[in-house]
């Protein structure tokens, strides 16, 4: 075997390589000695049959298996005694003289070929007590625990009916059927043959509860509301809907149930106080979860200025289209235009390009920081994120369950946000953090700005 380097250029490589034609004949030989035992031909006893003969037989079909597997192996053993890791799949580069590839498939001539790749850089990393972060603590107040408990007692509380003429107010809870449409045309999960609605509490898309007010019981009203340009369903982001509905029955909150210790009773709670001790440790979970969202961030912000080297074009390249073809679909489905954005394509892909590169410099980064600190993911806590996952989608735990279990690829996918979470904890723990005091309000912006693309995406198996 030959291998002369042709290029080296940043990451890029190129390498010619040679195999000789009595190596592929040895190969070849193993090959026809393998089948020699297994093929039946008419005239021979099984495991009798003439090397010469097999060769004419069988000799084309099985060099092209010598070929395949020479490439490979070549491929890998030179890559390992260059000390070099492909970034993506090699390219390989065969002659296109049919008169040559005749000639190798025929055992008369070398095999030759081109092999081209880029490497995946060195990455030396920072020192991590260098990093200074600010952690934000949001204090929960009495005032936010007592207004929680109260808007908590609204949605919770015991409810009568009010009545054939009745009609709906603020604080109602309302038995509804309704088909939404967009365009004229009714819409998937737009629809409900009887669903409770509390009025007043922000269950529904805006404009929805507060349309219904004054509707009497077995009233009908056409609603119309825009649903949000953040709404969880992209499908319906942005749209203009109708929904026509009908009012079944009207509840009202009954007028001799108080906010006291005989409500949280019936909750199977001991007290009032119990009930708000509850509320204010779910205040503080969702403080600290958002917490953790910012220190992320500013752990990855950290990281990405901590460490400047060339990537990958190819690996870019694929984050990139990644990126764009959910750009594209937005813009695609929503009737948005970049110019109602506030930018032009040729800008927005010049941004996407950055986000993406910087997330194949991070993916990279938190790799390399994985591997250097052995920091794993266990199979327990793999089986955790797939229970987690599959209690998102109730009604279709099963169908969930299967689904991760016939892909294998996705499975593996869930194990990426584990590992990374845990670098990040491994990073805070060496950083020098300070906390800093700041509201819920602010915290929460905090987070919305940080939704930007900019945490990775990328797959840390580089």
């Amino acid at each position: 075997m030959n291998v002369t380097e042709t290029l080296n250029e940043g990451l890029r490589r190129k390498l010619d390589v040679t195999i000789p034609a009595t190596a592929l004949a040895s190969k070849l030989d193993e090959k026809l000695d393998e089948v020699r035992g297994k093929v039946q031909i008419k005239g021979f006893r099984p495991g009798k049959v003439p090397t010469a003969h097999l060769k004419k037989v069988y000799g084309r079909s099985l060099m092209s298996e010598v070929l395949q597997d020479s490439i490979n192996e070549t491929v890998s053993k030179t890559l390992e005694e260059r000390s070099e890791k492909a970034a993506t799949q090699p390219e390989i580069d065969l002659s296109e003289d049919q008169a040559l590839i005749n000639r190798v498939l025929d055992g008369e001539g070398d095999l030759a070929f081109s092999v081209s790749y880029e490497v995946l850089p060195p990455v030396s990393l920072m020192d991590f007590k260098t990093i200074k972060l600010e952690k934000p603590v949001v204090e929960v107040t009495d005032k936010e625990v007592d207004e929680e408990v109260e808007k908590f007692f609204k949605q919770n509380r015991p409810y009568e009916d009010k009545g054939d003429d009745a009609v709906v107010a603020e604080g109602d809870r309302v038995g509804l059927s309704f088909v939404g449409k967009i365009d004229g045309e009714p819409f998937e999960g737009g629809s409900a043959d009887h669903t409770h609605l509390t009025i007043g509490s922000g269950q529904f898309i805006p404009g929805f509860e507060e349309g219904l007010i004054g509707v009497k019981k077995g009233g009908n009203k056409t609603i119309k509301v825009t649903f949000p340009k953040d709404y969880q369903n992209e499908e319906l982001a942005g749209k203009k809907a109708e929904f026509d509905v009908n009012v079944l029955h009207v509840d009202g909150p009954k007028a001799d149930v108080e906010l006291n210790d005989e409500f949280a009773k019936t909750l199977g709670l001991e007290d009032l106080a119990a009930l708000k001790t509850a509320i204010r440790e779910q205040i503080e979970g969702q403080n600290k979860n958002l917490s953790q969202q910012r220190l992320k961030r500013l752990v990855l912000d950290a990281l990405d200025e901590g460490h400047k080297f060339d990537v990958p074009a190819k690996l870019v390249e694929s984050e990139f289209d990644a990126i764009w073809n959910r750009v594209k679909h937005e813009v695609e489905h929503h009737g948005k235009t970049f110019e109602s954005e506030g930018t032009t394509e040729e800008k927005a892909q010049e941004d996407y390009r950055k986000i993406a590169e910087r997330r194949v410099r991070l993916g990279l980064v938190v790799a390399e920081i994985g591997n250097v600190n052995e920091i794993t993911v266990s199979d327990e806590e793999h089986q955790q994120a797939l229970i987690a996952e599959v209690r998102r989608f109730q009604g279709q735990e099963q169908q969930v369950y299967d689904y991760y279990r016939k892909n294998p690829n996705a499975l593996a996918g869930l194990r990426a946000p584990i590992f990374e979470n845990k670098v990040v904890d491994f990073v805070v723990e060496l950083a020098d953090v300070k906390d800093k005091k700041t509201s819920r309000e602010e915290l929460v912006k905090l987070v919305r700005e940080g939704e930007d693309g900019f945490d990775i995406d990328a797959d840390h198996d580089h």
